[in-house]
């Protein structure tokens, strides 16, 4: 059928894309089944990662290696996210003060 006289998609389009399905999705670090690979040098500081990986409900493969150089970068990221700052809203002129004082804010404090 030509192109010109068709009042429709030609090629049917996929239905979990047309749902908002993500197929490119990344596989999350630190959980059961994408565990952190991670290698320290003693027993020692293996059972201080373990420690550490149950507070912050973190899962990885712990290897003891004493000559090989220890690899913590990925924990130490997951640990150490940073947190979105979040600002107050500056009220509005009608809206009643922040000091309670239980007048307007334009009569009050916005002065």
């Amino acid at each position: 059928m030509s192109k010109f006289f068709f009042k429709g998609r030609i090629e049917k389009k996929p239905k979990h894309a047309s749902y908002g399905y993500n197929t490119k999705r990344a596989a999350k670090l630190g959980t059961e089944t994408n565990p952190l690979p991670l290698t320290v040098n003693s027993e020692e500081k293996k059972t201080e990662v373990e420690v550490l990986l149950e507070q912050h409900q973190l899962f990885a493969i712990i290897t003891v290696d004493s000559e090989a150089e220890e690899n913590m970068e990925e924990l130490e990221t997951m640990i150490n996210k940073p947190t979105t700052t979040v600002f107050d809203k500056t009220p509005n002129r009608n809206d009643p003060c922040s000091c309670d004082s239980g007048k307007k804010f334009k009569k009050c404090c916005g002065k």
